[in-house]
């Protein structure tokens, strides 16, 4: 009798980063500061929040590796680096096949006027929010860089005249 063949490895079921992972209210209390003051030291955390330094190195690790933390940012005036023009443009594809709706999120992140793109549902099937220095460089990203992407049917862009809100801060606090 030949022996039986060794069961295969169970897999580990793929998940979204930060999706299953247990967040408590320290952690809340914890990332809304460090959202506000990425830059505070971790002896001043732990002080703020009465954990040890290590206790609280610990907690930054579970959050970053788990990826509820994705990554620090610094946030630089688009103004004061001259680029003065923000705008939102909504893309429709000419067709939606499986192929088309691949290759253009890959494409459009090769953009670096691209600041976000989100799939939509809806007329349109994407909204980008676009920053550039001026309406020169808006109409060379549009018809040089946009519309040349494979898939493109339609773009509408809106220019925005004055920033009401512009937060990267999520609501943490629960109400």
């Amino acid at each position: 009798m030949a022996p039986k063949p060794p069961k295969a490895a169970a897999r580990p079921t793929p998940t979204l980063p930060g999706k299953g992972v247990r967040v408590d209210e320290l952690d809340r209390r914890l990332l809304a500061e460090l959202q506000t003051n990425a830059r505070a030291s971790t002896a001043e955390l732990a002080r703020q929040f009465s954990l040890s330094g290590p206790g609280l190195q610990k907690r930054l690790n579970r959050l970053e590796e788990s990826g509820v933390i994705l990554r620090y940012a610094t946030l630089v005036n688009r103004q004061s680096v001259g680029l003065d023009l923000l705008c939102f443009v909504q893309v429709m594809l000419a067709h939606h096949r499986p192929d088309s709706l691949k290759r253009f999120p890959g494409r459009v992140q090769a953009l670096p006027e691209v600041l976000e793109c989100h799939y939509l549902t809806g007329e349109m099937d994407y909204l980008l929010k676009v920053v550039v220095t001026d309406h020169d460089h808006l109409e060379k990203f549009l018809f040089e860089k946009l519309m040349v992407v494979d898939g493109v049917d339609r773009v509408r862009t809106s220019i925005v005249l004055k920033e009401i809100k512009m937060s990267t801060a999520l609501p943490l606090m629960a109400p």
